[in-house]
């Protein structure tokens, strides 16, 4: 697969082309520059150390979006067996950009439901850039209830930039469908585990994120908003996008801290949209442990335990953004 390097990353990518090129002239002219050879490479290492020890928010944003990071098909493809997606919501269509269905871990039957991105121009048309219509999120609730009628546990795979905005969106009522899913969510009386796998973007990530766990994979993000759209109704201009990534704390360890997610997982290198399907084994030993966590107590008021877990998010005492200060919860206004 061609590379597609992040500005932050070229000085990486300009070492192993270094690299790549004097293997070639040794190979070519029979010399023997092993020494110069081990000397690069010690020095992709420590570039490597230095790059990924040190990204800011907007950074992880940029490789939440990567081409290359591994995307909900990928992780079902290597992690579960049996798959079989299922179509349509009964009502009105079938949604592409959320393919979900019937799957195994191990030995345990599930109910998978996902946001599915593409890889060129031509995928993401089909999959409309992972931004889910009405009628995805009529599907999944389908298809919860079918796990909740056969007792299967649920997993959802988040990679979002959010909902689908547009008119039709509106028209076949993109917020009710979103709504309903939450309130339907909070009470599943079936374990249910959500893992953010790229962007976590708004509410078309919590239409199928409200979970007994929440794992945020290392270079993921889970916000209310993008930067870029933060930037614009922040600065009135998109060109900020990096400052609000700071500012809305778009890392996985804020997410961890406030209470959004239980676990935040760590690969300790930040290139898995390099190595397409280096996390996959994280993640498939994950979803059997938690489950197994989760299982023990799942029928004794889970949904209380839910709602009440996300009631309690990001309660802190202040913020202040651009100058203006507003008290949480509730965000009551307190500047100039």
């Amino acid at each position: 697969m061609e590379s597609h390097p992040l500005d932050f990353e070229k000085p990486i990518f300009e070492l192993q082309r270094r690299l790549q090129d004097l293997k070639d002239h040794s190979d070519e002219h029979d010399v023997d520059l092993d020494s110069a050879v081990e000397a690069i490479e010690a020095k992709i290492r420590e570039t490597r150390r230095e790059v990924y020890s040190n990204l800011s928010a907007w950074q992880r944003v940029q490789i939440a979006r990567h081409v290359q990071r591994p995307f909900a098909l990928d992780y079902i493809e290597r992690c579960f067996t049996n798959w079989i997606e299922l179509r349509g919501d009964r009502l009105y269509a079938d949604d592409k950009a959320m393919p979900s269905g019937l799957a195994m871990l191990g030995a345990q039957r599930c109910v998978v439901l996902t946001h599915q991105k593409g890889r060129d121009t031509k995928e993401n048309v089909m999959r409309n850039f992972g931004c889910a219509y009405p009628e995805g999120y009529r599907k999944a609730l389908r298809l919860m209830r079918l796990a909740e009628k056969f007792g299967m546990p649920v997993i959802s795979l988040i990679d979002t930039p959010g909902a689908f905005p547009g008119i039709g969106s509106e028209e076949r009522h993109i917020s009710e469908a979103i709504a309903v899913n939450l309130r339907e969510m909070m009470n599943l009386r079936v374990p249910t585990i959500a893992a953010v796998i790229g962007e976590g973007g708004s509410g078309g990530a919590l239409g199928i994120g409200v979970a007994d766990r929440v794992l945020i994979l290392e270079n993921a993000y889970y916000s209310v908003i993008s930067p870029e759209a933060c930037s614009a109704i922040l600065w009135r201009d998109r060109r900020h996008a990096a400052e609000a990534a700071e500012l809305a704390g778009h890392r996985v360890q804020a997410r961890s801290k406030h209470g959004l997610a239980q676990q935040a997982e760590q690969s300790g290198r930040a290139r898995r949209h390099q190595n397409l399907f280096r996390g996959h084994p994280m993640v498939r030993s994950q979803f059997p442990a938690q489950l197994r966590a989760i299982v023990i107590g799942i029928r004794v008021r889970s949904g209380q335990r839910r709602l009440h877990r996300f009631h309690r998010t990001g309660r802190r005492t202040k913020r202040i953004l651009v100058g203006i200060e507003f008290d949480e919860p509730g965000m009551r206004y307190r500047g100039n």
